[in-house]
């Protein structure tokens, strides 16, 4: 009977760090040897793509394609519109997605990986640019490429030097210094960052204003200054917001008052039927413009320690308010 091939043995708690910090290190070392290389031809692919009318159209086989996907979405959420297509079904029709107008960056670490050099032709024919990503400078896809990026690295972190490891963490991280020098070259800015993460909650701090989470004025409870306190308890406790808000005839804001003050006027042993409120009211509220974002009210009612805030026009006429409750349902915080 043959004799089966015995089983290494278990790696020791010692050994798998060991192996571990090596990768590490083989990878770290990897992505520092890029540096020198980004060089007149990083440059020149940023500027094939910033001339570029068209999209960013990413391929890669394998391993490289997993890479070649993560690219495609890092420039999309960016500010450079890309995608991926699979070689292998580039040549089976989805090469009807690449237009003249088009970049194409093909990622492969050999240069010679079958199924990207089969769709170059047609790639060519419909006279969309070439960016090569390759680990080899003197292959087939680098040669014939308008720009090329060296991703090369002197050896895998597979302890075989055979698993894609190291070249690939080379790849991507090249990946994302195109990206980053794309975004600076187009002014891409937080704001457009978080137009296409809308639903992320940098998108929601971004893009939330105070307008669109506020209670509107004609749902507040308010009252004249000349109001006994007793009627400004009953107009807060109608409101359900811990606050009532004095304003003038003109519906300009003269103060606040807040269930914590009514706390603190009831320890004080104050006349609760004939007190105006005017005499107990925090004059000169803090306020906000509808027309900030949320996040700044958030920082500022954060920064005063208190928990509501008013929402006023540059006239100081009252237009809503918003307290620490709709933030958090909003999601701002």
């Amino acid at each position: 009977m043959p004799q089966k091939t015995p089983r290494a043995p278990a790696p020791t708690s010692a050994r798998a760090i060991e192996l571990a910090a090596n990768t590490l290190r083989i990878e770290a070392d990897a992505i520092r040897a890029l540096i020198p290389r980004v060089n007149a031809d990083f440059a020149r692919a940023v500027d094939l793509i910033l001339a570029g009318t068209g999209r960013v159209i990413v391929s890669g086989m394998g391993k490289s394609g997993h890479i070649a996907r993560k690219i495609a979405a890092t420039l999309a959420s960016t500010g450079t519109p890309a995608y991926f297509v699979h070689p292998g079904e580039a040549s089976h029709g989805d090469l009807g997605m690449v237009q003249g107008s088009d970049i194409f960056l093909a990622l492969s670490n050999s240069g010679e990986t079958e199924e990207v050099l089969r769709i170059l032709p047609a790639v060519r024919r419909q006279g969309a640019r070439l960016i090569a990503m390759t680990g080899n400078p003197a292959s087939t896809l680098a040669t014939t490429a308008d720009a090329h990026l060296d991703a090369s690295v002197a050896q895998e972190a597979c302890p075989l030097n055979l698993a894609p490891t190291a070249s690939t963490t080379a790849a991507l991280a090249l990946g994302d210094a195109l990206a980053v020098a794309l975004l600076d070259a187009r002014g891409f800015g937080s704001e457009d960052f978080a137009l296409s993460h809308p639903g992320g909650s940098l998108g929601r701090r971004l893009l939330t204003y105070v307008r669109d989470v506020m209670h509107t004025a004609d749902t507040l409870p308010t009252v004249s200054p000349a109001a006994p306190l007793s009627e400004a308890i009953l107009a807060m406790s109608r409101g359900g917001l811990g606050m009532v808000v004095i304003t003038d005839t003109a519906n300009r804001i003269l103060g606040i008052f807040t269930d914590g003050d009514l706390r603190r006027a009831f320890i004080e042993g104050v006349d609760l039927h004939g007190a105006a409120i005017g005499t107990l009211m925090h004059g000169n509220p803090w306020r906000i413009a509808p027309d900030k974002l949320a996040v700044e009210a958030v920082e500022l009612m954060e920064r005063h320690r208190v928990n509501q805030i008013l929402v006023a026009t540059d006239e100081n006429h009252l237009v809503g308010a918003l307290n620490m409750h709709d933030l958090f349902a909003a999601k701002v915080i």
